[in-house]
């Protein structure tokens, strides 16, 4: 069984960048697809389960984020699509650890991808890690990569 496919989990943080480096550089010598994933916080977003009843100006944040996502996307894309041979973009909205392990089962992905430290503060200090629950959950090996 090799490496075909790596999902490099980001949040657009300047601590994704070495993540970033690493899923790059494993995809290239392993001649992996390279799978881009972005999970929208839900939590930050209010009410995701109760989209039908959503106020307007909710719905209109939420339709702004997801352009955003989708921008940072593609511009990735095209950035690293001069390195590796097939890079593809995805983006949910949900819980990010949960999210991130159900997208790997989802894609059969070999690897997962991420930054040890991206959007923290006392947020971690009730919800914990993001890095640490898809570790924990996760049904494939997982390599967190330390910011600078």
């Amino acid at each position: 069984m090799g490496t075909k496919k790596i999902v490099f989990a980001t949040d657009f943080s300047e601590n994704s960048a070495p993540a970033r480096d690493r899923a790059v550089e494993y995809a290239k010598t392993f001649g992996a697809e390279l799978l881009i994933l972005h999970v929208v916080n839900s939590r930050l977003l209010g009410y995701p389960s109760f989209v039908e009843r959503v106020p307007v100006d909710l719905a209109l944040i939420e339709q702004n984020i997801r352009q955003g996502v989708e921008q940072e996307l593609d511009a990735m894309s095209e950035d690293l699509a001069k390195e590796v041979k097939h890079v593809t973009t995805y983006h949910r909205t949900g819980a990010p650890a949960e999210e991130i392990v159900r997208f790997a089962d989802e894609y059969e992905v070999d690897l997962i991808v991420m930054g040890t430290h991206g959007w923290t503060g006392f947020k971690h200090l009730i919800v914990g890690s993001t890095a640490e629950n898809v570790v924990r959950s996760s049904h494939c090996p997982v390599l967190t990569v330390r910011a600078k």
